[in-house]
This record gives structure tokens, C-alpha cells and sequence, in this order.
């Protein structure tokens, strides 16, 4: 990977990278880690069955297709079950 195209790194960011590296290597790591790579993913090109004519996605994650709700659901249901603990 070239460093080409590549942006300041944001505080969320560095927030998420470094909870990342504290994470001891073990399976829930690999799990974790490999979650969030499919996530970013999905994110940056959902492949909504509602794209627009140019065949761009949905300009906002607002706008909620099919897809795009399953996916938040299951994401606040997982932060739901985390927090009750």
C-alpha cells in the first residue's frame, strides 16, 4: 500500500487504532479485527439495491435502505447487549 491519498489521521481514529493495539492477541482480537475491516467495507460502498442513476450509493446513510438498516440494527443491538453487562 502506497501512502498516496492518505489524510491526518482524525482523533476518532487514532481513538479506534489504539483501543485496537490494546486488545491482547488472542481469537476475540481476530474477531474483533476482522468485524470492523467487513464493517468499514460495507460502510464505504454498501451496494445498495437503491443507488442512484449514476450508479453512485445512496448519498447519505440517512436515507436507510433495506441493507443499510439491517446492518445499524444489528450494530445497536450488539452496543445494547455490550452496555447491559
Amino acid at each position: 500500500m502506497s501512502g498516496e491519498g492518505l489524510h491526518p489521521v482524525s482523533p476518532d481514529e487514532r481513538k479506534l487504532l489504539l483501543a485496537l493495539r490494546e486488545i491482547p492477541p488472542s481469537r476475540l482480537r481476530d474477531l474483533v479485527t476482522t468485524l470492523i475491516g467487513e464493517l468499514c467495507d460495507f460502510a464505504a460502498a454498501p451496494g445498495c439495491a437503491e443507488m442512484q442513476a449514476d450508479g453512485a450509493p445512496c448519498p447519505t446513510t440517512d436515507v436507510a435502505c433495506d441493507e443499510c438498516r439491517k446492518v445499524s440494527s444489528i450494530i445497536e443491538g450488539l452496543r445494547s447487549r455490550l452496555h447491559e453487562s
